[in-house]
């Protein structure tokens, strides 16, 4: 079995990559006509060039998974801004694409947490709405749009987790089907447990993202173990290895932060779990220090016996 591991966003061994370059709606309203524009513009292309710019770092030091910025365009989705980020720009959406078509690489948005679907305020569905179809849009100038995820989280309880979930189960339909197929749902570290997460994944035929550390630090009931059939189950129709994500706590005390880099002794119980599943699967890091993080765990594992690195981020067990 092989796993890859991946990281999030930002190369931080690249200089002046970032791919998040943002403007304010306040500093947008302060500019005349031309120089907004212009602003938009000019962050637009540098975050799409910065992505490309990464994708090359990552193809150059075998490493296949990655997820890209879901800020790639300052204010597209402010009702008061809306404009067309697509056609200016559309030959570095095609050549990001062709970059992971050519390369075989994986790559994945998550929107912010604020797109979510259990809310009982029609707004708050709306903008979620209106978010996921932004990223969904992305992905189809990259023509990626029918391989890679858009990853959320089921999203807040309101005081009654019954009544959120069915509101849930109301409000994700009606994003276009087309987006729900690419829509991937992820357990939470206060709210919602791996458990809970994967009975409403099964329900509308989405993939689980297990997330290792929010499992440890918001558990439920049962053991994680005994769920990797059905995780491993809910990826089937897309001809793809699973993915989960792995972080490592900042501290004892702040057990819900992530760490700079990834904890091997805290990985391990983890990579073990999945070595007894016994199938490949994509790992997501979400560690403060990004491709460093990714690629000084898969350096420590390979020294593990029966662990043998592959590739710049990939182990074979």
């Amino acid at each position: 079995m092989i796993l890859r591991f991946g990281y999030v966003s930002t190369a931080l061994s690249l200089w002046e990559a970032s791919p998040s370059r943002t403007l304010t709606f306040t500093n947008w309203k302060k500019l005349d006509k031309n120089s907004r524009k212009e602003k938009l513009h000019h962050l637009t292309e540098l975050n799409l060039t910065n992505t490309i710019r990464v994708l090359h770092y990552n193809i150059a030091h075998g490493i296949d998974v990655y997820r890209m910025s879901s800020s790639l365009v300052p204010l597209a989705t402010h009702p008061e801004v809306k404009w067309d980020y697509v056609t200016p720009f559309r030959p570095l959406f095609e050549e990001i694409g062709d970059l992971v078509r050519k390369n075989k690489l994986r790559v994945s948005f998550h929107p912010n947490q604020f797109t979510l679907f259990t809310s009982s305020q029609d707004h708050v569905t709306d903008n979620a709405i209106i978010d996921m179809t932004y990223h969904y849009d992305m992905l189809e100038a990259m023509g990626l749009h029918k391989e890679a995820t858009m990853n959320i989280h089921v999203g807040g309880a309101y005081g009654n987790k019954q009544e959120a979930v069915e509101r849930f189960d109301q409000n994700f339909i009606k994003l276009e089907e087309e987006i729900r197929r690419q829509t991937t749902l992820e357990n939470d570290d206060k709210t919602y447990t791996a458990a809970e997460t994967l009975r409403i994944c099964e329900k509308h035929g989405v993939p689980f993202v297990f997330d290792y550390h929010h499992h440890w630090a918001n558990p439920g009931d049962g053991e994680y173990e005994d769920l990797l059939p059905r995780i491993f189950a809910t990826w089937e129709r897309t001809g793809k290895s699973p993915k989960f994500h792995l972080s490592s706590p900042k501290s004892e005390k702040i057990i819900r932060a992530h760490a700079d880099y990834v904890e091997k002794d805290f990985a391990m119980d983890f990579i073990k779990a999945l070595k007894a599943h016994g199938q490949s699967a994509d790992i997501m890091i979400e560690a403060k220090a990004k491709d460093k993080a990714a690629l000084k765990l898969v350096e420590e594992l390979a020294k593990v016996r029966g662990f043998k690195r592959v590739n710049g981020a990939a182990i074979e067990i």
